[in-house]
């Protein structure tokens, strides 16, 4: 199917396709999608005017006292749902949210990395991203039961290989591209990784991935889930993030006549990240079970360095195959794959932006295993933690002033009260590991 430009491509093709429905998708502050359906008779309407909604009940919002919204569909996102009936078809599209005398509302998160991008464009910059996201497949939500004891690349214990070629017939179908897929290192987890795009485009993929997973999974009666750490003892999920800067054609991040074929720009833009990545942190690894994934041991980044091969290092910088100058990028290891994209995405950029910006220095490589440096090696390579806790984060992003310049006050406040709840629901409960380690002997 061709991607449509606008309504007039819109409407055609829902004629050409028997589309009865829309489904009208957008994001709340955590990056959970919401959706609503419109029957193909409003869709001129929604188009031209928008679709009113209650925002007072969608998480990060607005006050019940300056609820109504207005969703209005973006006819380049108009995409069939594969998994639906395709006589009286379901399609859907992603939406931009408005107030109702029609300026962009502030807690949108599509918006926040909308404007992101215009900033990094008036600095000559397209960007860019590939994320490989990680998930499980377990036999319920109700319990981490696998499906298989394979680990990574493994074919004759890969009981998902049917589940994961559905999945991508489903990605492609809606136009998403795939690189590969395989299972991952822990029992019953795999990855799917996606062909670089824009990152607003990116974004909405992501968005689509996470739903296509979960609804193919549904049809093979088991459960897939892309919370981070879900088995205590084994490899948590993350989302591996490359990313990369385009001046028009010619990719920034690029230097034939450097020892690592790095431009300053793609130098400076690592040093923001390894500067800033503390304060974003709270967006990329938003909430407590984020935490059990980011420690040592388990493949997780846990400190702040950079490296070419080494995967122990928070960013990687593939190797360089000549000729393919286009495929210069940096890898970001810490994000996992149920962070909010379009605020992880704006995160991302505007910490490397503040590099390139403030001319940042990049320290040396490390190219050993950090995890088996002792205490004494860290110090001598300033080598710093990402936060280890919730709580940890939320203070570091508290006091920074790039986080609430990123985010805008709106979102940068709710974010982080909410996050706040968060933890002091997580914090007063009784878990347990502390039943079974302190009832038996205090």
């Amino acid at each position: 199917m061709d991607k449509p430009k606008d309504k007039k491509d819109v409407m055609e093709l829902v004629k050409k396709h028997d589309v009865k429905f829309i489904r009208l998708w957008f994001a709340d502050i955590h990056g959970q999608l919401k959706s609503f359906a419109i029957p193909i008779e409003e869709l001129e309407f929604a188009f031209d005017e928008g679709m009113g909604f209650d925002g007072s009940s969608i998480k990060g919002f607005a006050r019940i006292d300056e609820s109504d919204m207005i969703a209005r569909p973006d006819p380049t996102t108009f995409a069939i749902l594969p998994w639906r009936p395709k006589e009286r078809a379901v399609a859907r599209m992603f939406c931009d949210i408005y107030e109702p005398d029609g300026s962009p509302y502030k807690g949108d998160p599509r918006y926040v990395l909308k404007m992101n991008l215009e900033k990094a464009k008036k600095k000559g910059f397209t960007f860019y991203l590939g994320p490989e996201l990680e998930y499980f497949y377990f036999k319920s939500d109700r319990c981490p039961e696998t499906l298989d004891e394979g680990g990574y690349f493994d074919y004759p214990l890969d009981a998902a290989e049917d589940l994961r070629r559905d999945t991508i017939l489903a990605l492609e179908s809606m136009g998403i591209k795939v690189e590969y897929s395989h299972h991952e290192v822990a029992h019953s987890q795999h990855e799917i990784d996606l062909r670089y795009e824009d990152a607003l485009i990116m974004a909405d993929i992501v968005m689509t991935h996470r739903v296509i997973v979960k609804e193919i999974a549904k049809q093979y009666d088991v459960y897939a889930t892309f919370m981070p750490k879900p088995i205590f003892g084994q490899n948590g999920s993350g989302m591996h993030t490359h990313q990369s800067l385009f001046e028009d054609d010619r990719n920034a991040f690029f230097d034939p006549k450097d020892q690592y074929f790095l431009s300053d720009t793609a130098k400076k833009y690592i040093a923001g990240l390894l500067t800033h990545i503390k304060e974003i942190t709270l967006v990329l690894n938003q909430w407590v079970n984020s935490y059990k994934r980011l420690v040592s041991g388990y493949e997780a980044p846990v400190y702040i360095c950079w490296a070419r091969r080494n995967r122990s290092t928070l960013v990687r910088v593939p190797l360089y195959k000549p000729g393919k100058e286009k495929a210069t990028r940096i890898e970001l290891r810490s994000p996992d794959p149920a962070c909010n994209p379009y605020l992880a995405f704006a995160c991302m950029l505007q910490a490397g932006l503040k590099g390139v910006e403030k001319g940042y220095k990049l320290p040396e490589p490390i190219e050993m295993d950090v995890y088996h440096l002792s205490d004494e090696d860290k110090k001598r390579y300033n080598i710093d933690c990402l936060p280890g806790s919730l709580n940890r984060a939320i203070e570091y992003a508290e006091n920074s002033e790039l986080l609430r310049e990123t985010l805008g006050d709106h979102i940068f406040e709710q974010f982080i009260t909410s996050k706040k709840v968060e933890w002091d629901d997580y914090r007063i409960r009784i878990h347990p590991y502390e039943i079974e380690k302190y009832l038996p002997v205090l």
